[in-house]
């Protein structure tokens, strides 16, 4: 009988340990999100997330140059951070797939043509998108003051960004600069999949 509640107690504790968010495996809404150093730019430089420390929301892009989605995303990326400027909110776009057309030299020749004025950074370990359990592109994280998660999933309820009723990113920004809660504050993430290697 001991042994019985001994073991149940033990995958109670594991359970709690391992718990994500419902379309999550590795993060829930509150949880504090991983934070990434040393990543290369478009702009020449290496970022770190220390260096957003005074910004009231930051809003993480998983997303890459190749999926049909995140390039159907891409106007909408930029106007959230046009809209959000003034409110020092700060966005960042990050790739972490591995195929020529999605890596540096080609998100740079984006970047020039397109004029982001966001930082696109690039992750050759996949480690920031497997710490955040990203799995698509695009993918989107709103980071509270505290850079717990305040919102992560989908941009929008229209995966092509025509007809769209339900603003979520921008929903969440609004919510968190006003001190209020989320209310939808996890959705399904629509898009590729982040095409992570395997190691052997």
């Amino acid at each position: 009988m001991l042994r019985g509640l001994v073991g149940g107690f033990a995958v109670l504790a594991c359970a709690a340990l391992a718990s994500g968010g419902q379309f999550n495996r590795i993060l829930d809404i509150g949880d504090p999100a991983p934070e990434w150093s040393a990543l290369p730019g478009t702009d020449g430089k290496t970022h770190d997330a220390k260096s957003l420390a005074g910004a009231p929301v930051v809003v993480v892009v998983f997303t890459c140059n190749s999926c049909p989605y995140a390039v159907d995303a891409e106007e909408r990326i930029v106007q959230l951070h046009a809209d959000y400027a003034a409110k020092n909110v700060a966005v960042v776009a990050i790739n972490v797939n591995l195929v020529e057309e999605d890596r540096l030299p080609a998100m740079k020749e984006k970047v020039e043509a397109n004029g982001w004025k966001f930082p696109y950074l690039f992750d050759e370990s996949q480690q920031i998108a497997k710490e955040f359990g990203a799995k698509y592109t695009p993918e989107v994280y709103v980071l509270d003051r505290e850079r717990k998660v305040a919102y992560m999933g989908s941009m929008d309820d229209s995966p092509d960004g025509k007809n769209v009723t339900k603003t979520y990113v921008r929903d969440a920004i609004d919510a968190v600069l006003e001190g209020r809660d989320v209310a939808t504050a996890e959705t399904v993430p629509v898009g590729c999949r982040i095409r992570m290697s395997r190691r052997r």
